[in-house]
């Protein structure tokens, strides 16, 4: 079957490279399949799970945003922040969930910024649902 080559680079440095056989991806339009010779496009990523498909496993990579950038032989995503599935501190993700909720309820009270509350829940969850293989 033919295959990809996918690089998962964050402003910290690489954190996947390989030759898969499929990527998927939430991009702000939906959810996008890349196999070997995709036509070249760009999109916008959301905070979500990149699935890794190759000789039938499945790599997962959990992503804070960024950019997919799809070449005929090799897919760029550049991401705010990203973590593979097996190096993900859970202990940590559910450290700040329970910062970002209490940031959340204080929003009704006080002047807390909402919008970075709601975000930085979004990006633990994915975090533990990426980790425990729920997404």
């Amino acid at each position: 079957m033919k295959t990809i080559k996918v690089n998962i680079v964050t402003p910290d440095g690489p954190v996947y490279d390989s030759e898969v056989n499929m990527i998927i991806a939430n991009t702000a339009t939906g959810e996008i399949g890349v196999l070997p010779g995709h036509i070249p496009m760009v999109a916008p990523l959301q905070v979500g799970a990149i699935r890794l498909k190759k000789d039938g496993q499945t790599d997962i990579v959990a992503v804070s945003g960024g950019f997919l950038e799809i070449r005929p032989d090799q897919v760029s995503i550049l991401a705010q922040a990203a973590e593979v599935s097996t190096n993900i501190d859970v202990d940590r993700a559910k450290e700040a969930v329970k910062r970002a909720e209490e940031r959340l309820n204080l929003s009704k009270k006080d002047d807390v910024d909402f919008n970075r509350a709601e975000l930085s829940l979004k990006r633990a969850m994915n975090r533990i649902n990426v980790y425990e293989g729920n997404i």
